[in-house]
């Protein structure tokens, strides 16, 4: 699947379409379009182009990219926050990605993953990826709150074994392989 290669190359090589640390916001509207969302505050800026989100943080005269997200689990109301760059390049997302999918697409690329050593959170898990030092979290507990038992037949409610998001950022790269 197409939107599996995307996922897989973000957290295998740290970039998307070409843009990744380090670059600054312009480059990232050359690759992603200006159909986005800019929230300001001070020295910081995130930039929400819907699955893909980033973070810049000022330095003297430039916008470095110091954080890159892919928020999987917003395509489950639908594929609409996918930037048309993306499915240009790779065509349609899936709702949703099923972690061992994902898995099993950077093993074959030659990377492994390992489980976090972050405290976990309740409901979900991090993997580290080898040699990226991209974090993978996934769905662990659907429900945390208790709300009842989610549907596992519904297509728009979270399940056990999705990938929630995927994450790039310096501040891990001590931990690569």
């Amino acid at each position: 699947m197409p939107d599996l290669d995307f996922y897989a190359h973000v957290a295998t090589r740290g970039d998307v379409l070409g843009a990744g640390i380090g670059s600054e916001p312009a480059e990232w509207e050359a690759v992603l379009g200006s159909d986005h969302l800019d929230d300001r505050s001070g020295e910081l800026l995130r930039r929400d182009y819907g699955l893909v989100e980033l973070s810049f943080q000022r330095s003297d005269d430039t916008w470095p990219c110091f954080g890159i997200s892919v928020q999987v689990h917003r395509l489950l109301p639908g594929a609409g926050d996918v930037p048309r760059p993306l499915r240009d390049a790779y065509g349609d997302f899936a709702r949703r990605v099923r972690f061992h999918e994902l898995r099993d697409v950077i093993t074959a690329l030659g990377h492994t993953l390992e489980p976090d050593s972050a405290p976990p959170v309740a409901d979900t898990r991090r993997y580290r990826v080898s040699g990226s030092g991209a974090r993978i979290v996934v769905v662990e507990d659907p429900d945390p709150y208790g709300y009842g038992a989610p549907d596992p037949d519904d297509p728009d409610e979270r399940q056990v074994g999705d990938v929630w998001s995927i994450g790039i950022s310096p501040a891990w790269w001590s931990a690569k392989d």
